[in-house]
């Protein structure tokens, strides 16, 4: 048997991991409040932004189009008839189809595409590497060697660019300060499940609220991977891409931007994309980014801490914003001991002061309510149907992201101890409608993920965590803060709830 003086240490323990937690999420909420301010308060200053004339033919730049691609079967014919449509001199233009591909069937079809295009005058290249070495940034790298333009666009397999992309982006360029021209990600299938449309909010918020808020005032933001296009100079000038973390997207934006150039972001620029279907596919795409995140926070912080030249509060949201990974394990932590929590609360009184401040963190949850509205209203609807609509889409987005917080928290916790895995891309399936099934895609992962085991037990561990909101009254008085945690443990159920049963229905 344990003393008391042991359990009251140990309570103790879990108090101050608790409360730690619980601020680190506070200052990330402060961060996004800071971002809506900036999103708000934003002014396009167009006008006084040079830009080329591309009326005149001595200002078309040359550039160069890359597209990494891995077993995408699904969608290479779709991805190089939009190629074939791009509006641009073709004298100027040059697309690299970058083919580390395994499968020999998806190799002939975009070989053959690729003909095609060719016969209609097009420059487009087909170019294989006997080696994976570097993933996606390795293949970028080399296509990068032989290189024509002066300015390379980047989009995966999934993404289809209007016809007049590059004429609204590579204007910017003739600020020779900046190196990066970021589009906003738009959503094909948006509307195809519950899954989906989860998936388009988070992205939505990242793409208005924080790109905006962020590049608006100067605070680094991201190259997005895809749907974005270098000054070739910026790239060789940062160091080139590495493949090193999982995101070397984050990574070469990082290292650009500490060597002082700068990116513009567009966000009435959407460039369409489809969104993974099935949650085996997202999984593998959260694991990648989280992990990531984390990879490249190890690799940064102290770079972006000591960069004098740089302003203090870009360095403060530089630092939270390669942090935004770990916040799912903050959040896990959070919901794994606020159970310990009401049990804590209601045995030791003279810790009630102490839960009474820690209310005060549910400001938390309504800033980011706050915030997501406004992206939610400029993107979909507002009004007062709009607002209905939002608050069950925030809270259905709020579960379903808490119910991935394990599986994601796993991948940030690899990334901070330095832990290697390979990059596993996220399988793509040309699915817009209901009447599309991805259930032949022959990419997918077949066997159960072991952590779905584990989601299960959260989903059940949530569920006695509502019931303890009403054991703590029988054995020694109801409290607000008991009755306070219910809609959380609520969400937290049904989120792991979702996340296990679509996972098994799914083979995920």
């Amino acid at each position: 048997m344990l003393s008391n003086d042991t359990i009251y240490g140990i309570s103790l323990t879990l108090l101050i991991i608790y409360s730690a937690a619980l601020l680190m999420i506070f200052s990330y909420a402060l961060s996004q409040l800071n971002l809506l301010y900036n999103y708000v308060s934003a002014k396009k200053r167009e006008e006084n932004t040079p830009k080329f004339d591309l009326s005149n033919p001595n200002e078309i730049p040359f550039v160069t189009i890359q597209l990494p691609v891995f077993n995408e079967l699904y969608v290479m014919e779709r991805l190089l008839e939009c190629m074939g449509k791009i509006d641009y001199p073709r004298e100027k233009l040059e697309i690299q189809v970058l083919d580390d591909s395994t499968d020999v069937e998806a190799i002939k079809i975009t070989a053959d595409a690729i003909a095609k295009l060719q016969a209609t005058g097009l420059d487009i290249q087909h170019i294989q590497r006997e080696n994976r070495e570097g993933f996606k940034a390795g293949a970028l790298k080399e296509g990068l060697k032989t290189a024509k333009g002066e300015f390379v666009a980047v989009f995966d397999a999934d993404f289809l660019p209007e016809p007049d992309w590059i004429y609204k982006t590579v204007p910017y360029f003739k600020d020779p300060e900046i190196g990066v021209v970021q589009t906003r990600w738009g959503h094909i299938n948006r509307d195809y499940s519950l899954l989906t449309k989860v998936q388009a909010f988070a992205l939505d918020a990242h793409f208005t609220l924080e790109q905006v808020g962020r590049n608006s005032k100067g605070h680094f933001i991201n190259f997005n991977g895809t749907a974005g296009i270098w000054r070739k100079e910026c790239i060789i000038d940062a160091g080139n891409w590495q493949g090193d973390t999982l995101t070397e997207d984050l990574d070469l934006s990082y290292r650009s931007q500490l060597k002082g150039w700068k990116f513009k972001y567009l966000e009435d620029v959407e460039t369409p994309a489809e969104l993974p279907v099935v949650i085996s596919a997202a999984r593998s795409q959260q694991f990648r980014w989280n992990k990531g995140g984390a990879e490249n926070f190890q690799k940064m912080y102290r770079k972006v801490l000591a960069n004098k030249n740089v302003p203090f509060k870009t360095r403060v949201h530089g630092i939270l914003h390669l942090l935004n990974s770990t916040m799912f394990l903050n959040v896990l932590i959070v919901a794994i001991l606020s159970i310990p929590m009401l049990y804590i609360k209601n045995y030791y009184e003279d810790l009630q002061a102490y839960f009474i401040a820690m209310s005060f963190f549910v400001i938390s949850t309504i800033i980011f309510f706050i915030c997501y509205w406004y992206m939610y209203k400029k993107l979909q609807k507002g009004g007062v149907s709009g607002f209905i609509d939002y608050i069950k889409m925030f809270f259905t987005f709020f579960s379903v992201a808490m119910g991935f917080s394990l599986h994601n928290s796993i991948a940030v916790l690899e990334g901070h101890i330095g832990k290697r895995s390979e990059f596993v891309r996220t399988p793509k399936f040309n699915i817009k409608n209901l009447k599309d099934s991805w259930k032949n895609n022959k990419y997918l992962r077949k066997r159960p993920s072991a952590n779905v085991v584990i989601e299960g037990f959260l989903m059940l561990y949530f569920a006695f965590g509502m019931v303890s909101a009403y054991l703590v009254k029988d054995w020694i008085g109801a409290s607000q803060y008991d009755f306070g945690l219910f809609p959380f443990h609520l969400m937290l159920f049904i989120g792991f709830g979702f996340v296990f049963f679509t996972s098994l229905r799914a083979k995920a």
